[in-house]
């Protein structure tokens, strides 16, 4: 399973039409991406892996993130094991805990100890009769005590929402060999203004979300970076320019620690599929 170079995380590649996830992935496969990655909410998740297995003969496809807690260990393992019989080592289960405002919507007091919840899913994928090797999952991992177990249970960390400095502490936490395959958001227009016209929304609903807050928090930004949307915070989670801007923050995170760099292309239009943008940024490659 090759991890190296730059991949593209894409919700229109989880839940738009079925026709054109088939079309653009086959594309993204030929246009050199090494991994395809998709988020979940709950749901058919691996009916969507599944399709994407399908219409791609190379690329790695990769859950950015399974939610652990819509999802049971034992069959997850199943999953992993009907699509690995026959589609080979192409997938990659990336495991998160979300956050306790999404999962305590429904049942409160269900999200708790989020660290020993994660511990106890991998005991479980371990335990499961078609084990999920270590060496095929990796954990969204923010804080230090989750990047150890990212080392230490699986293959590494797939952190959201970061930056560069992040991911030069989270190699440092990680030490040498564990992946790092951190998700860098990019917007491609020349215009400061349109830049944060596409992207504000975008950022403070995850700003409102714990977990990444205190992420920020905790990598040097202010309450105040956060509740304004700072221009010194938006143009340090989202890269806009043109190609050359982007393969400049990706070559920020590699040469932090990054072994793999997943782009996540904003749009106005967040259903639409950003193509022309995507073979830009693989012309730029």
């Amino acid at each position: 399973m090759d991890l190296a170079g730059v991949g593209i995380w894409s919700s229109q590649l989880r839940y738009g039409d079925a026709a054109e996830i088939a079309d653009a992935a086959a594309e993204l496969d030929e246009l050199g991406f090494t991994a395809l990655w998709i988020p979940d909410v709950g749901g058919p998740v691996f009916d969507a892996v599944g399709r994407l297995l399908a219409a791609t003969a190379r690329t790695v496809i990769a859950t950015g993130i399974l939610n652990l807690w819509m999802h049971a260990a034992g069959d997850v393992a199943d999953s992993y094991a009907a699509l690995t019989a026959e589609h080979g080592d192409r997938f990659l289960l990336g495991i998160g805990v979300s956050h306790a405002p999404l999962i305590d919507a429904g049942q409160p007091g269900r999200y708790r100890k989020p660290l020993a919840a994660t511990a106890s899913f991998l005991d479980g994928l371990d335990a499961a009769p078609h084990p999920v090797p270590a060496a095929a999952r990796v954990l969204a991992a923010l804080g230090p005590k989750m990047l150890e177990l990212s080392a230490s249970r699986a293959r590494g960390a797939h952190p959201y929402l970061v930056t560069p400095d992040h991911t030069a502490s989270a190699r440092s936490t990680l030490g040498e060999g564990p992946l790092l395959l951190p998700e860098q958001t990019v917007i491609l227009c020349d215009s400061a203004d349109e830049a944060r016209r596409i992207g504000t929304d975008w950022l403070q609903g995850y700003l409102a979300l714990p977990n990444y807050a205190k992420n920020l928090l905790r990598s040097g930004f202010t309450e105040d970076d956060l509740a304004q949307v700072s221009d010194r915070l938006f143009d340090a989670i989202i890269a806009w320019g043109d190609e050359a801007a982007v393969m400049r923050r990706v070559a920020e995170h590699q040469a932090a620690g990054a072994d793999h760099v997943c782009v996540q292309v904003l749009l106005a239009d967040p259903a639409e599929f950003p193509r022309e943008q995507w073979r830009r940024i693989a012309a730029a490659l």
